[in-house]
This record gives structure tokens, C-alpha cells and sequence, in this order.
């Protein structure tokens, strides 16, 4: 089953695929200097097989890659931070 990670700024969420069909999701508010990220979902078919978790990374290296501060307003998010310190760093102070 091949996983893909897109940024679809369209709806300013990254995407999880699965087979080209989307298996979950992190939203996403894009400040000037800041990614905020608001909810992060797996589709109920999909979960239990660490896509939150490859997604998130995902979006994190990509915020990192753009020099974005990072607000993790979604809880997902925050515990993710919380468990990889490599992206710690990466929290806006004011977050």
C-alpha cells in the first residue's frame, strides 16, 4: 500500500494518502513567519497504522525546511513535539 505525503495548500492541510486516496489530515493556518496547526485526523479505515505519526513529521521537516515557527495548537501535534525533541526547537516562544 503506498503512502504519500502531500502539502495541499488549497485547503491548507497536509495530506496523508494511501493508494491516491486521502487517509487523514493536518490543518493548518499559514502566518507570515508561523504554521499553526489546528487538527490533525486519521479516516476511522486507516487508523491504527501510524499515518499520524508519518504525517506529522512529514509537515514538521517541511515547516522546519521553510523556516516556519511552528504554534501546535492541535493536541496531536503538541504530544508529537513532546516525544521528538529534534522539533522542539521549532515551537514559536509565544506558543
Amino acid at each position: 500500500m503506498p503512502i504519500e505525503i502531500v502539502d495541499n495548500s488549497t485547503e491548507s492541510r497536509f495530506e496523508v494518502l494511501v493508494d491516491g486516496k486521502v487517509a487523514g489530515f493536518a490543518e493548518y493556518r499559514l502566518l507570515p513567519t508561523k504554521i499553526v496547526f489546528t487538527h490533525t485526523e486519521v479516516l476511522p479505515d486507516y487508523e491504527g497504522q501510524g499515518l499520524a505519526s508519518k504525517l506529522v513529521g512529514h509537515a514538521l521537516k517541511a515547516s522546519a525546511d521553510t523556516g516556519l515557527r511552528v504554534v501546535p495548537l492541535c493536541p496531536y501535534v503538541r504530544k508529537y513535539i513532546e516525544r521528538h525533541a529534534e522539533f522542539q526547537d521549532l515551537v514559536d516562544p509565544g506558543a
